[in-house]
């Protein structure tokens, strides 16, 4: 059959409209687009047909093509993913996972109306810092607090409110570069407040602070270093030496601490990180943290400090342009009372349950995903459990390599990167990843109920 009469043969998007599997689209997509699925599965037809890569036009054929194509269209971009890479805090895969009872409080207020700026008691309007403001101020033992949309947003408020059209001393050593080359030196720019280095990168004394401070010193910024070490002949000055000297002077101080950190991790075997508590108990103004780092919580930024910088703080524009929806606020409220019952606080938080998860358990795990992987994929692949390191991620602990027990895979057809590319493309992904030559993955950041999903992607892998 020549071109032209295949072209001809075409059915009309009106006879295909008329197929029981084409009305099955149309009633869950909706018309419009499934008569551009139709549109582009008969379009990528005709392009074949005049390539010469059919002979023959099947209707059955272009219904299916706009099936997968729709398909493919309505999946959402934002889906949920398998981490068994082993890194807990996992920028790229949305950082902490939440509590389950955070995720029900989310559930609730969004599904409804909420009390985000409504006072029952007295039926006006209300604040919604008043969420967690509390909560913070008696897990930091700070004078007041606030939250926004992220740290970053924090550090830039704080800078805004405290040094705009002043200037901000800080340590070269501590002009920090985050994910997405977000740097120190451009929010400082972007805040209106002047930088002013000091210091060289490996050593920064309290007189170098002393010298910078003039009559145009807005604060002084202390920021911790949680994604990096800098290591050897070194020399820092303490937040205590700096919060000295601001009061000497009438200069407040600001630490940026990044990971957010609420209590003393050094007890389970972690580096220990500097707490908000211990930084508000040295006296510092103002300090500045991630919620979704190592606390646990929804993205945002946790100011707390004293009363008067948390007011300038809620007063000015930019507060607005970076406050917290009703739904993180749900989120962040129940993560932070967790943290009022240690007990629960383990077993519900997600990311300090896998940070503290013992290697006998772990050994546990893996074991146990390995026989479910055999079990479901037979000789594909030589399975074996093997001792490894966990990260904590997101920018924290960076020094820190924990100990962990993977399995790791071995196929027997094709190689360890075309296996983790077959799992990271199926649904849902199963990200993982490859050391000498073998796929590894991490019990540690794997829910229980998720080893049969990952058995069954391996066995669909090994299929294909």
């Amino acid at each position: 059959m020549d071109t032209n009469t295949l072209l001809r043969s075409l059915p009309k998007v009106d006879e295909l409209l008329k197929r029981e599997d084409v009305a099955a689209l149309d009633a869950t997509h909706g018309r419009p687009l499934t008569l551009e699925a139709l549109r582009e599965a008969l379009d990528a037809t005709r392009a074949a047909v005049r390539a010469g890569e059919i002979v023959e036009v099947s209707a059955d054929a272009i219904a299916a093509d706009a099936v997968a194509w729709l398909a493919l269209k309505a999946r959402r971009s934002l889906r949920r993913v398998i981490n068994a890479t082993g890194i807990v805090v996992h920028t790229n895969l949305g950082r902490s996972p939440l509590a389950e009872t955070a995720i029900e409080a989310v559930a609730e207020v969004a599904r409804g109306y909420s009390t985000l700026e409504y006072d029952v008691p007295s039926g006006q309007r209300g604040s919604r810092h008043v969420h967690v403001e509390d909560l913070i101020c008696r897990l930091t033992g700070a004078e007041a607090a606030m939250a926004v949309n992220n740290n970053a947003s924090a550090v830039l408020l704080g800078l805004a409110a405290l040094a705009r059209r002043k200037e901000a001393i800080v340590s070269r050593g501590q002009l920090v570069e985050i994910g997405g080359s977000f740097r120190i030196p451009d929010i400082m720019r972007e805040s209106g407040a002047k930088m002013v280095e000091i210091g060289t990168t490996n050593k920064t004394h309290l007189r170098d602070y002393k010298n910078a401070i003039t009559s145009r010193t807005g604060l002084m910024l202390k920021v911790h270093t949680s994604n990096y070490r800098v290591v050897g002949f070194t020399e820092e000055v303490s937040l205590e030496d700096l919060v000295a000297l601001g009061a000497e002077h009438g200069v407040p101080v600001f630490e940026d601490q990044g990971s957010g950190v609420l209590i003393d991790l050094a007890r389970f075997g972690l580096p220990g990180e500097p707490t908000i508590g211990a930084a508000v108990a040295a006296g510092a103004d103002l300090v500045s943290a991630s919620g979704d780092k190592l606390l646990g919580g929804p993205q945002a930024g946790i100011l707390a400090g004293k009363r008067d910088v948390i007011a300038k703080l809620k007063k000015h524009p930019l507060a607005r342009a970076v406050r917290l929806d009703k739904m993180t606020l749900a989120a962040l409220e129940v993560t932070l009372r967790l943290y009022l019952d240690e007990r629960r606080l383990f077993a519900e938080v997600p990311t300090l349950r896998m940070l503290t998860m013992t290697q006998a358990k772990l050994e546990r795990r893996a074991r146990r995903l390995a026989d479910a992987i055999v079990s479901a994929c037979g000789e594909a692949f030589d399975v074996v459990t093997a001792a490894d390191t966990s990260r904590a991620g997101g920018g924290a602990l960076p020094m820190k390599d924990i100990p962990t027990t993977v399995v790791a895979l071995a196929p027997h057809r094709g190689s360890a990167t075309s296996l983790e590319e077959r799992l990271r493309l199926g649904e849902p992904a199963v990200i993982a990843r490859i050391k000498d030559d073998r796929l590894l993955l991490d019990p540690r950041t794997l829910r229980e109920d998720e080893d049969p999903e990952v058995a069954s992607a391996l066995a669909r892998a090994a299929r294909a």
